[in-house]
This record gives structure tokens, sequence and C-alpha cells, in this order.
């Protein structure tokens, strides 16, 4: 596809050549997977360690098994690689479908400045957690069943899960496109790419939905196994709502960090509302984790696990739940009112040590608490799990470098005001009309 555009760089980023012929285009990716910038940085070299010995270990898992680098066993077939990896990493991605909805449905665009970068955190971190799930199956080959439809049930949650998943990464894969258009000049994809945004964002709210309420669904199977404090009916619902805040507060936190690495590459307007954004997702978090903590009361007084408290397990309880959900709502609270960003990024940090907190103690550490035997990941587990998120932050840095992500393409740049233009006389005229 030829573009008819003047090509214009970006920041910091030289001039595309001509993308429009396999040549061009070639020569183009060629360029793009140079390294730009200082190589030998303490994050490069800390991370490049964790990825290669990461990749060590995952050719032992591969030739070996799972018993060579794990503590998993017959009684612990989950450990960390899907407590933290999937079960956590999954909910830390829920900052996508929120800003997505209310961006491109609600159009409230104070938001639209960070809606790329949120994307495309949720499309890797989807990718490379899906990678991770892939080391913990005993047959790893055995993934595509539920997608060819070798032997599995409709009525299985993981069949549920396993097919939101996909649809979801494809939407996420979708509303990220645009940057990858712009980022190639191939203005006619942008278009059409474009006009699938609004259909896309709507199929993919509803996946993440389901599939965020189907994780917490998974372990309603083992009521059990699970510490009474942690087990509820209304796990799913608590996943969903806690996917929410835990979305918030990572958005804050990459935020934090990319207006420092990343300086040279933001536009005005993403300069300008920072600290409008960040005070909006903490009232969205503080509102959505009142609404978590209510459920948390209403469980511990239906259920009468009031007496459980004064345990050692119910002391660990109020820590999760007083320590870090809580102490951050009021923190919030406080951070709103007195109108600091600084307490909001603080608090954003409590918020998602306490998301990791809950989805560990419920996949890992409540999960069988009265055996004599407990399960403690292996070095080389955690080590993995390292390596995978050096892998993430390494492509998020290579795109964030390279694609526009953090501001508009300067040959959009015009098109994009004009449509956004649109989108607000069509709400002004709904808006009219419905009144």
């Amino acid at each position: 596809m030829k573009s008819n555009v003047t090509s214009m760089p970006i920041p910091g980023q030289p001039a595309a050549p001509d993308t429009g012929t396999l040549k061009g285009f070639l020569r183009f990716l060629w360029q793009e997977l140079k390294p730009r910038g200082k190589l030998l940085t303490p994050f490069n070299v800390i991370t490049a360690i964790l990825i290669l010995g990461g990749i060590v270990i995952i050719g032992i898992r591969l030739v070996k098994g799972l018993g060579a680098v794990t503590n998993l066993s017959q009684e612990y077939p989950w450990g960390i690689w899907i407590g933290f990896d999937v079960v956590t990493g999954v909910a830390f991605a829920g900052g996508a479908y929120i800003l997505t909805f209310a961006v491109h449905i609600l159009k409230i665009k104070k938001y639209e400045p960070i809606v790329r970068a949120t994307v495309l955190n949720g499309f890797l971190a989807y990718v490379f957690y899906s990678g991770a799930l892939l080391l913990d199956l005993g047959r790893p080959w055995n993934v595509v069943n539920p997608i060819i439809g070798n032997a599995f049930g409709y009525g299985s949650v993981l069949f549920l899960v396993a097919w939101h998943f996909l649809l979801y990464t494809l939407c996420l894969f979708v509303e990220v496109s645009p940057a990858i258009a712009e980022w190639l000049k191939w203005v006619k994809a942008r278009r059409i790419i474009q006009k699938m945004t609004t259909a896309t964002v709507i199929l993919g709210v509803t996946l993440s939905t389901l599939h965020q309420a189907g994780l917490g669904g998974l372990f309603l199977t083992a009521p059990s196994k699970i510490h009474p404090l942690w087990y509820s009916s209304n796990i799913p619902v608590l996943f969903f709502i806690s996917s929410m805040f835990a979305g918030f507060s990572l958005i804050i936190i990459e935020s934090m960090f990319t207006h420092k690495i990343f300086s040279d590459r933001l536009d005005e307007s993403h300069r300008a509302s920072h600290d409008k954004i960040l005070l909006g997702l903490a009232k969205g978090s503080a509102s959505v984790m009142a609404a978590y903590l209510f459920l948390k009361v209403i469980d511990l007084t239906h259920g009468h696990q009031l007496g459980l408290l004064l345990t050692p397990m119910g002391l660990w309880y109020l820590v999760e739940v007083a320590g870090f959900t809580l102490l951050p709502l009021v923190l919030y609270v406080v951070a709103i009112r007195r109108q600091s960003v600084r307490l909001v990024q603080v608090t954003a940090f409590l918020t998602a040590f306490g998301v990791i907190l809950n989805r560990m103690n419920i996949s890992v550490i409540a999960f069988k608490w009265y055996e004599a035997v407990r399960y403690y990941p292996s070095w080389m587990e955690i080590w993995v799990t390292l390596a995978v998120i050096s892998m993430e932050l390494w492509v998020f840095q290579w795109v964030i470098n390279r694609m526009p992500i953090l501001g508009a393409h300067p040959d959009f740049k015009t098109e994009e005001e004009t449509l956004n233009n649109l989108d607000g006389a069509e709400v002004v005229r709904w808006k009219v009309s419905a009144s």
C-alpha cells in the first residue's frame, strides 16, 4: 500500500523510507531492528542476564520436564507461573478494556493520550503471559485442543477462558494496529482499522469482562482446598472488580516511568494532561475499591467467617484487605482532596502490591493451607518469571522508541483531530436529540 502523505519525522526518529514496496519495507524493518541509544545501561545489562538465564532454564524445562526446574507436584500442580504470571498478570492488563471503553464508547477524551500505551501494555501482557502458561503445561503441544475442537468440554471454565483469552488478544492487536499502520505509513490500512475500532472495543470489553471473571471461576471448583476467608461464591465478581483498580494502578505506575524515560517521545497533549489523568484514575480506583471492600464485608458476614480473623491466616487476610486495599483507598481519597499527584503514584504501588498479594493468596498461599508440606517456588521458577517480565519490557521499550504510542504521528495528526471533532459533534447532536 503506497502512502500519499508527506513524510515527516517523529521527534528523535529519522523519517521512514517508502514502505509501499517489498524492498522498501524490508529495508525499513532492517533499519528499525537496529538498537538505539546506549546499550550498556544498568537496565539493559540486568535484564539481558535475566533473559539469557531464563532461556537456558526454559530449555531445560522443555527437555527434562517440569520436575527438573520447578517444585510443582500432584498436590500442588499450579505455582507462580500460573498464580503470578497468568492470574496476576491478566488482572494488571485490565486497564486496557476500561480505558478503551471510556475513550471510544463513552467519548471521555481526557484519557485519550494514554490509550495507546495502555493497550500496548495489555497486548504484550497477554502475549507473554500466554507463553508463560505454555511452560506450565505438562504437554504444551495440547494447547491447541480448545481451538481445533479436539476433546474439550463446552461447559469447561478453562475452555471458555482459553477462547476469551485468544479472541481478546486479537482485539488488543486490532486496537494497537493504528499505531503500527502509522509507523509503516500505511494510510489506507489505518483508515480501515479505524473504522473497526468501535466494534472491536465492544467485543474486547465483553470478552475481557468474561475472562477476568472466568479466571476467578476456576477456583469455584476447589471450595475445600482454598481457605474459607478467601473462598467465596463471589470470586468471579471480585476478580472482575479488582482487575479494574489493578489496571488503574499499573497505568499510573507505567505513566510515571514513561514520563521520565521517554520524555522526548511525548507530545504536548500528553504532557499537559498528565496530572489530570492521574487524578482521574485515582478517583476511578477509589470508587471501584470501595465496591470491592463492600463485597468483602458481605462475604465475611454472610459466610460467618469473622471468628477466623483471629487465627494466623486471619491476620494475614487482614494484612491484605486492610493494609493493601483499605489503606490505599483512604490514601487515594486524601490525594484527590489535596490534588497530590505524588501521593497518587505512591498509592498506586501499594494497590498493585495488594492485587499481587490477593492473587497469590488465592492461587498459592491459601491453597491447601492445611498441608504439612507446602509449595514454595524454586529459584528457577522465579528466574523464569523475571525473564518473561524483562522480555516484555524490552519489547515495550522497542515499540515506544519507534511507533507513535505516546504521541500522534505528525503525518496523521490533522486527520486525527478532524475525526475527534466529528466524534465530539456527533455526541453533542445525540445529547440534544435525547433531551
